[in-house]
Order: structure tokens, then C-alpha cells, then sequence
């Protein structure tokens, strides 16, 4: 089959011939159809995220079931499937109760494994792993929900129990949160978006935010609000990112989620959260990022929540769906562009830019 692989840290992938993946007994091997190209990908590339190497990276996909093992159940070759990112053992306490993300056991395509950039794909403990696609569902479409799309939906229903007409706050629009932005939007929400690109934000605009605000990017460990921020009423004035957000929100938003991943978004999300308001971590904290600290007096005075979102399991997949096929939420707008597996090398690297030319994720074709 045809991979992309790479076996030396911020070096460029290259497109080679491997061996087609040997189907475990309680895995199955896909045919990957769709492959999205996402930033935590560039994360274990340039090395922020340790990756056993050789290794081919991507962790979101669909695609149609090629074998499964002697032990599976639930699934046939030919099925069209996709799975989270998080493979969970379906063995331990967490995964029998549903909650596989947190499985202390998982493995990872593209992490802790050979991942989707390739014509095939391990996922492991499939009858626990493998999700059945409706199909209305196309695969560019699916292979979006993997990990971003999956990981904001949870965050927003499972972590923060998002209702109409809370406000809710995203930092950073990259592909997780304009996912968040599409899912606030659809459970009735009010979004406002922040982000340093003019064209992340332009992309939010589209998908539901009702406001928005352009980040001055010369200050990201302490973010302000640049002076033609659109939709602010800072007149000429540069104030901090939080500033911004409780005016835009009036008083502070009920939900704030960091879908960027640092201790400058982080800091200034929870300080943008109105009194018993809710952050979720969704942007992963990495390198110095890891121990960042965040305001503690006012999330005991305040008495706010601070959760974290790692993913979404298998078994939680079906009420995104139906809200997919009845036409509520559509993961093939958040699609950018799409490519071939060269492409994905290309548009991988591209992400050493902070600033991306377009908006949007970018899919692959194997």
C-alpha cells in the first residue's frame, strides 16, 4: 500500500510502499477513503507530541472494512465505518462503562501506532472502536468527526451541557473550533469567536458565529484585541482578550473553550467566563504549556468549572449522527480542500505557517 511516513522529527514525510497492516484478532483492517490532515498531527511531527518512530501519521478517517479479526462481532468487511481517535482496549473499567477517551490502556492511530495517511488502517478492539456510518453520511464528511469534530460535540454536550441561548466563547479557529463554533450554533447557542486570522474568522461568521474578534497576534502569551477588531466597540484602544469577550458577551460568557492550546488562550478564557461559567480545555497543552496556570481565585470565588475533553467514544457517536442526518450539523462545511496523500504532506508542513492561507480542514484521498 501507499503511506506517508516520516522516521526523523520536523523532517518532510515521504510517500512509500509498506505492507499492507496484518489484521489483529480483535481489530479490524480499513480501507481508508477520507483522511483529514490535523494540527495534532503536526504537533507529534515537530515533536511536541512524542511518537515512536518510523511512523505514519493521521488519526482521522473513514472508510470501508477490508478484514476483521476471529474474535469480532459487530462488523463485516465491506461495512462503512470511521472511529475516534482514541482506540480504547474494550477491556477495563472505563471502556465498559462507555468512556473509552480516558481508556489508560488506548492506543492511537498515527501516535502510538501506524496511522490513516495510507491506503490502510489498524483499528484495534473494533466491536468497541468501530463506528458504523449512516449512508447519508459521504466520507469526506466522516472522516472530519474523528478527532475534531468528535472531541468539540462532546466538549460541548458532555463537558459544558450547552443550551440555547447561553453564550459561548471559542479560542482559535483552527479545525476544532470551528467545529465548535457549527455545534454551539446549532444547539442555539450565541458564538463569538476569536482568532488571528481574518479568514478563520470569516469561516466562523459562516458556520454561526454571530460575533467575532480578531486577536493581535504580536502578544499571544497574553492576547489582546487588536484596534479593528471586527464587531468590538474598542474605538481605538487595545484591550485584553477577555475584555473583549465580556463586552461581546454581555457580562461573560456561560461556556469558554480554549480549542487553541495555550497558557495565553487558556488564562484568558477562564477570566472571560461570567459567574458559575464552564471552560473546556479542548486545545492540547503541550511543552511549557503543560503546567500553565490558570486564575484559581476566581474559579473558587466565581465558583466556575474547568474541564478537559479528550475525544469522544465509539458508544456516544449516534446522537451526532442523527443530528448529521437530520440535517442539524454538517461536517462537510468545515472542509477546506482536499487532496492526495502527497497533499497531506504538503498541507502538514504547511502548518509551521500560524497563519493558513485558507480556512478550513483539509482532506485526503488516499
Amino acid at each position: 500500500m501507499r503511506a506517508v511516513i516520516y522516521d526523523r522529527i520536523g523532517e518532510r514525510p515521504t510517500l512509500i510502499e509498506l505492507p499492507v497492516p496484518a489484521c489483529p484478532v480483535d481489530g479490524a483492517v480499513v480501507r481508508v477513503e477520507a483522511t483529514g490532515v490535523c494540527r495534532s498531527d503536526w504537533h507529534a511531527w515537530r515533536g511536541h507530541d512524542p511518537v515512536p518512530l518510523p511512523i505514519v501519521p493521521g488519526h482521522e478517517f473513514a472508510g470501508v472494512v477490508a478484514e476483521v479479526g476471529a474474535t469480532v462481532t459487530r462488523f463485516a468487511p465491506g461495512d462503512r465505518v470511521t472511529a475516534p481517535f482514541v482506540n480504547g482496549c474494550g477491556r477495563c473499567e472505563w471502556c465498559l462503562r462507555g468512556e473509552a477517551q480516558v481508556c489508560p490502556e488506548q492506543t492511537q492511530p498515527g501516535f502510538t501506532r501506524d496511522g490513516s495517511f495510507a491506503e490502510y488502517v489498524v483499528v484495534t478492539a473494533a466491536d468497541t472502536n468501530l463506528v458504523a456510518l449512516p449512508d447519508s453520511v459521504g466520507m469526506d464528511a466522516a472522516a472530519a468527526l474523528g478527532c475534531r469534530f468528535a472531541t468539540a460535540f462532546r466538549a460541548l454536550t458532555a463537558g459544558a451541557h450547552v443550551a440555547p441561548d447561553d453564550e459561548v466563547a471559542v479560542f482559535g479557529c483552527g479545525g476544532v473550533g470551528l467545529s465548535a463554533v457549527m455545534i454551539a450554533a446549532a444547539l442555539g447557542a450565541r458564538v463569538t469567536a476569536a482568532d488571528v486570522s481574518d479568514a478563520a474568522l470569516a469561516r466562523a461568521r459562516e458556520l454561526g458565529a454571530s460575533h467575532t474578534i480578531r486577536v493581535d497576534e504580536r502578544n499571544v502569551s497574553a492576547p489582546r484585541v487588536a484596534p479593528s477588531a471586527p464587531g468590538t466597540n474598542t474605538g481605538t484602544a487595545t484591550i485584553s482578550l477577555e475584555q473583549g469577550v465580556i463586552a461581546a458577551t454581555n457580562g461573560g460568557a456561560h461556556v469558554t473553550v480554549d480549542a487553541l492550546g495555550s497558557a495565553g488562550t487558556a488564562a484568558s478564557a477562564v477570566r472571560s467566563l461570567r459567574r458559575r461559567g464552564t471552560h473546556v480545555q479542548v486545545g492540547l497543552m503541550l511543552g511549557e504549556n503543560a503546567t500553565a496556570p490558570l486564575p484559581w481565585d476566581r474559579v473558587i470565588a466565581w465558583e466556575l468549572t474547568v474541564a478537559g475533553s479528550h475525544g469522544m467514544s465509539a458508544r456516544d457517536y449516534q446522537g451526532m449522527l442523527d443530528l448529521i442526518v437530520h440535517g442539524r450539523l454538517d461536517p462537510a462545511r468545515l472542509i477546506g480542500s482536499t487532496t492526495d496523500l502527497a497533499g497531506a504532506i504538503d498541507a502538514l508542513t504547511a502548518m509551521d505557517s500560524p497563519r493558513p492561507a485558507s480556512a478550513g480542514i483539509v482532506i485526503a484521498r488516499p
